[in-house]
């Protein structure tokens, strides 16, 4: 197996950080606060000394909870029993995929995609077989292209993905599900950015198999990603391995944070971040359209992937020169896979102001 790769944007954001000024446009941080029950919830929880441990697979109120939303948002029923907390997507994808290692198949990533993906994979001596994606498959993984991979176990998308923010299609996710469903493969869905979603609706793959293993966290569209709490929902023969590695690697999810996530399913307040970012979007994509090719326009999370060519072959050495010469920090394609060596990507979590100096720098930079 190949080695575990530096995640390049936390080295990016690490140097950012020593710069007084910088803009961040790197990482995929929201800058907005959680809704303000979340805050009184998690306050009150320390107030009210609530540090035991949790059950490993969390708190029943909180499984109840996130059962509640898919209900809500999905019209899918899910028995809270399905459901397991855990210390952030990081903390589902260790799970998960220790799960799926023992299959000893190859797991489909699409290429670009989440870094953490394919290091996960060679940490847990999985072999990632990666399909290139882009405009020709609008930045989907085709249906037919895994139907005759040899020694596939499952495959793991992302919608809203990052980098691109490309949303899957209801037709596409549900044959994709199906040919998994059909041979036995394990489907696996990180919809950590659904909710951050502007001219399309997002499907969960629960609403087309109930074989679907879902990963999602309340870092991104929940405005908390330092709370480090997610979840993932199994299948009913995956429920006790799953719980057995979290009680043995993990314990439990913090028990705090957990408390203070019953009150994250504000929806009124969630409605208005997801307005922010969408106008955040609009803005970006229109001050860069001159300097850069917008590969597409994100249909959700908050990045916009960017091809540089006409600048520099080599991402990663623009992307360092932006940094020292200007104080803005964005993310080099190559974090996204090998290939990706003219592309870039922008993070909007940052409000307009300090954006329109980003874009400001940067016609400075490229001026040079």
């Amino acid at each position: 197996m190949e080695r575990i790769t530096p995640f390049i944007v936390m080295d990016i954001l690490a140097k950012a950080r020593t710069i007084p000024d910088a803009v961040h446009m790197e990482v995929g941080e929201p800058d907005l606060s959680p809704s303000p029950k979340v805050q009184e919830a998690f306050i009150k929880a320390v107030k009210d000394r609530q540090f035991a441990y949790t059950p490993a697979c969390g708190l029943p109120e909180l499984r109840e909870k996130i059962a509640r939303h898919y209900l809500d948002a999905y019209g899918v029923s899910i028995s809270p029993k399905r459901i397991i907390i855990t210390p952030g997507t990081s903390g589902a994808f260790l799970i998960v995929l220790s799960l799926f290692s023992k299959l000893k198949k190859k797991l489909v990533l699409s290429d670009p995609s989440y870094p953490c993906y394919k290091n996960f994979s060679y940490f847990l001596n999985i072999d990632p077989h990666f399909i290139t994606i882009g405009k020709d498959t609008n930045f989907e993984i085709p249906p037919e292209s895994i139907e005759n991979i040899k020694d596939m176990g499952g495959i793991m998308i992302s919608s809203p993905a990052n980098p691109t923010g490309s949303v899957y299609s209801a037709e596409t996710l549900k044959r994709l599900i199906n040919i998994c469903d059909e041979r036995k493969h394990w489907f696996i869905s990180d919809e950590i950015y659904h909710g951050l979603v502007y001219d399309t609706k997002e499907h969960t793959a629960l609403e087309f198999s109930d074989n679907a293993i879902v990963i999602n966290s309340f870092s991104k569209y929940f405005c908390m990603p330092g709370i480090r709490v997610g979840w993932m929902i199994l299948p009913e023969e995956l429920l006790r391995p799953a719980e057995i590695l979290i009680q043995n690697l993990l314990i439990c999810t913090s028990t705090p944070a957990q408390f203070a996530c019953l009150e994250a399913f504000d929806y009124p307040y969630l409605t208005s971040v997801r307005k922010v970012f969408s106008v955040r979007r609009d803005f970006l994509c229109a001050e860069l359209a001159d300097m850069f090719e917008i590969v597409a326009k994100p249909q959700g999370a908050f990045y916009v992937w960017a091809d540089i060519s006409r600048y520099s072959k080599d991402a990663f050495a623009f992307c360092s020169e932006l940094l020292d010469n200007q104080g803005v920090a964005i993310t080099p394609g190559i974090d996204f896979g090998s290939r990706w060596t003219d592309h870039v990507r922008f993070a909007y979590t940052q409000d307009i102001p300090v954006l329109r100096e980003g874009v400001s720098r940067i016609r400075q930079f490229l001026a040079r």
